[in-house]
């Protein structure tokens, strides 16, 4: 898809997302006015946010769109669900609204007992005004037919209505039910978004994980990986951020450290100090990066970004392998480029990574997609690593996943190749996640 049909695409979204909320949450609650136009054009200019914020967020100068934007985006999606989980409960209350009304209609116009059988029901009373012919008691209104009402004895149609009687009372009900509804749902989205934000900006998850591997060598057995994807280090994260996820691999005190992709959102001259604290990491054999598809993303491309991280000590493996030495046992430890490189001819190579090597021994695939394990399944690779999920990020994301990618979190499999793919120790654009906290795998080989 070309960058013109991408943001066609994403511009189309947010104009239907945006015009269904108008129609919930404006439209439906509130009366032709000014308050409809005031919350019309807000919304209206929300919507032209969400697009600037995802431009803007990626240079310099937009940085400052990025907590209103994304924090909006999330709300926006969450109200979107919110709403769409409301529709038959809404739908059902306005159908029995509405069959209230008609009830209520059909009793307004059912004939009156005739005057004989009135009679029988009834004293006779004196009568205290003239007689009134016939056809003029039939149509009220044209003449002194029957006295004025007292105090509680209004007729249905008359200013001492019932309560709910009148078409103004059914257009209050109604506004109640929509009101109702928008209020549930927004508080539901705020109240999801918020503690999206607190798990998304709080301590990665350490999952501690053992994976079976039936060729390996008994004296790799217990060999321990530090495994970490989707740092995405960008407008909204702070150089703090970085400086746990270290601390806390560190506190693993793992063999290998892992970083399976999309590091960055951004250059080296905007981030760079961000990243500064990876030289801190600790490992017995050291800690190796592959690119992922946010790299490609940066304005001048990966590269820039391997240098960096080869100055701070971290390796990356573009198509190629290493051997992990381990109490006389051979690891082979293998890393191939994002998908997301192909275009510009800097993609994955798995036969420059893995072609060639000794098939008896073990191998570990370092590969930012899961669904990159298809072709490592066909070069013998043991175990893939990966992240690029999120694990969904926000629910219900985690249930469209499975369209793109094989597994979503945590250990699967694909054509025998095992897989394991971290939920990230980030998050990209809004802030927020949701059945899918962030984290850290510490990964061990079992023979």
């Amino acid at each position: 898809m070309t960058i013109v049909g991408f943001v066609s695409l994403v511009v189309g979204v947010v104009a239907l997302i945006h015009y269904y909320l108008w129609r919930r949450l404006v439209r439906a609650t509130t009366v032709a006015g000014r308050t409809r136009r005031v919350l019309t054009w807000v919304l209206a200019g929300l919507a032209v946010l969400v697009p600037v914020t995802l431009v803007g967020s990626r240079s310099q100068w937009g940085h400052f769109l990025a907590w209103p934007g994304f924090f909006w985006i999330a709300i926006m999606f969450y109200l979107s669900v919110f709403l769409v989980l409301l529709e038959i409960p809404r739908a059902l209350a306005l159908l029995a609204l509405r069959r209230s009304d008609r009830r209520r209609a059909g009793a307004r116009l059912a004939p009156r007992p005739a005057d004989g059988q009135d009679r029988v029901a009834r004293r006779p009373e004196p009568a205290l005004t003239a007689p009134v012919s016939e056809s003029a008691a039939s149509v009220p209104g044209s003449g002194p037919a029957r006295p004025s009402a007292g105090p509680g004895e209004g007729s249905e149609s008359g200013a001492a209505a019932p309560a709910g009687g009148g078409p103004e009372e059914a257009i209050g009900r109604r506004l109640f039910i929509t009101r109702t509804a928008a209020a549930v749902a927004g508080v539901g989205a705020l109240a999801t978004v918020g503690s999206g934000i607190r798990t998304a900006l709080g301590d990665p998850v350490i999952e501690s994980v053992k994976v079976a591997l039936p060729r390996l060598d008994p004296r790799l057995s217990g060999l321990r990986f530090a495994v970490v994807s989707d740092i995405h280090l960008g407008p909204l994260t702070g150089v703090g951020h970085t400086q746990r996820i270290v601390r806390m691999i560190n506190s693993l005190e793992a063999d290998v450290v892992a970083i399976v992709g999309d590091l960055v959102d951004g250059t080296v001259a905007e981030l760079g100090p961000l990243a500064r604290p990876l030289k801190s990491l600790e490992s017995r054999y050291g800690a190796y990066f592959v690119t992922g598809n946010h790299e490609y993303y940066a304005a001048n491309g990966p590269q820039e970004w391997i240098e960096e991280l080869r100055g701070l000590g971290v390796r990356p493996l573009g198509n190629e392998r290493v051997e992990i030495a381990h109490r006389g046992a051979v690891l082979d430890l293998a890393g191939v480029k994002d998908i997301n490189g192909t275009a510009s001819g800097d993609g994955p190579d798995f036969e420059r990574a893995l072609g060639g090597r000794d098939r008896s021994r073990s191998t570990v695939l370092l590969a930012h997609q899961p669904v990159q394990a298809v072709q490592a399944a066909e070069y013998g690779v043991d175990l893939q690593l990966s992240g690029h999920t999120h694990g969904g990020q926000m629910v219900p994301f985690n249930l469209i996943v499975p369209l793109q990618q094989p597994v979503v979190s945590g250990l699967g499999e694909v054509d025998g190749t095992q897989v394991y793919v971290t939920r990230g120790a980030g998050f990209w654009g809004p802030p927020v996640r949701v059945g899918a906290p962030p984290e850290i795998t510490l990964l061990e080989l079992q023979g």
